[in-house]
């Protein structure tokens, strides 16, 4: 159970921060729950590799944490960010960004998250609230 709470517990927070925008909790829990969302799908999600072999056709299916992260070869570590940087073609960031829909739906989490933060920071601003 602990093993399940510790690899999967942005899932709880996904669901806390709906719970807070709907209850319109305060801005700083909601602004922490989006952080926290974000940065769980980013960098510890649990996930494929995805990193380009050297092959330079296929790609990697090692575990991994994050959907920006690579698996344990030094080489992948880094190398889908950079491919998000650097890229060469659209597609092939797409393929190794995200090879199945669990890292779409990741994806999905993080932006989700990040756009979370933001409208809890703007929102008042502009209403005055």
């Amino acid at each position: 159970m602990g093993k399940a709470v510790r690899l999967y517990w942005g899932y709880i927070a996904v669901a806390a921060l709906i719970v807070a925008w709907s209850q319109r909790w305060s801005l700083p829990i909601i602004v922490a729950l989006s952080v926290a969302v974000s940065a769980y799908a980013s960098f510890q999600v649990p996930v494929w590799c995805g990193a380009v072999n050297r092959d330079g056709r296929t790609y990697c299916r090692n575990n991994a944490y994050g959907i920006l992260m690579g698996c344990r070869n030094r080489q992948h570590r880094w190398q889908k960010l950079k491919m998000i940087v650097l890229r060469s073609k659209v597609g092939d960031v797409g393929r190794a960004v995200f090879p199945t829909p669990k890292e779409k739906f990741n994806a999905l989490l993080a932006v989700g998250g990040l756009l979370s933060a933001i409208a809890a920071v703007i929102v008042p601003a502009v209403t005055g609230g």
